[in-house]
């Protein structure tokens, strides 16, 4: 997939590990999660109802959502009783202390996507 446009979102040290941060680059709502070196972006919007998974629970990798309890996994997006169902992902880098977000020409209909490690600039 063709490089996109990187969006600063907010500054790393914001992320605590294991915290659900949402942020909104483009009014997208994307939400955050810091596991170890690696910074995960996944919609901030089930699949099902339109709920926002900031409100959801995490458990290791598994977000689950706060109304109807669908879990997925934040590293693929992955729906985990569906896999083959899942949240758009977002590749994010660190830059000069700030967190970017990699978008498309449309952020909304993004396919799911690996996602960088937060190496200080590297992709």
């Amino acid at each position: 997939m063709p490089e996109g446009t990187w969006i600063a979102t907010l500054d790393e040290s914001a992320l605590r590990e294991g915290r659900l941060t949402p942020v909104y680059p483009k009014g997208v709502g994307i939400l955050l999660v810091k596991r170890g070196a690696t910074i995960h972006a996944v919609r901030n919007s089930c699949l099902h109802m339109g709920c926002p998974l900031a409100a959801g629970k995490l458990e290791g990798y598994v977000l689950t959502c706060p109304c109807h309890d669908w879990r997925f996994d934040i590293r693929s997006g992955a729906l985990v009783d569906t896999p083959e169902l899942g949240l758009s992902t977002y590749r994010t880098r660190v830059d000069d202390g700030k967190v970017l977000v990699e978008f498309h020409s449309d952020p909304y209909s993004q396919a799911a996507g690996s996602v960088a490690e937060a190496t200080g600039g590297a992709s």
